[in-house]
């Protein structure tokens, strides 16, 4: 069964003491959404995929839905939760890139969904706070999303 701490132990140890300062947090961050997600029993099939009209940080696959993944991590929750920052305007530019993707694999038949993980990591080596917000969130601004 999977346990967040061992996630983030194995983590730490891949990057070791020095190199948790160079990794970006958010490369950190997308590695652990992905174990996360890898535990669900969802299977990561794409990571970083852009787009000129959007980015979209991971793509899963739980059992027949193709789930768009936008993973946002911070160090603090001072400002709110990371999932915040998943506004309309982001969620717009992620809807464009998600059907941009079922486009070029011909894959617009497919149930879909957007899932939104959030991370706190603090910089104090403190475990990190994970929150899978499933279905977080329609399509939006799509232009036809399946058409």
């Amino acid at each position: 069964m999977f346990r967040l701490r061992d996630a983030w132990v194995k983590l730490k140890s891949h990057f070791g003491r020095r190199d948790s300062v160079i990794a970006p947090l958010g490369v950190r961050g997308e590695q652990l959404a992905a174990a996360h997600l890898e535990s669900l029993g969802m299977r990561i099939v794409d990571r970083g995929v852009r787009y000129p009209c959007g980015e979209l940080d991971l793509i899963t696959v739980d059992g027949d839905v193709v789930v768009f993944v936008e993973v946002k991590t911070r160090k603090s929750g001072r400002r709110g939760a990371p999932s915040q920052a998943v506004d309309r305007k982001k969620q717009g530019r992620m809807t464009r890139a998600a059907l941009q993707y079922l486009k070029t694999r011909r894959l617009l038949q497919s149930r879909t969904r957007f899932d939104v993980v959030s991370i706190v990591w603090p910089d104090d080596a403190g475990e990190p706070a994970v929150s899978h917000l499933r279905a977080a969130f329609d399509a939006r601004d799509s232009g036809g999303m399946y058409s």
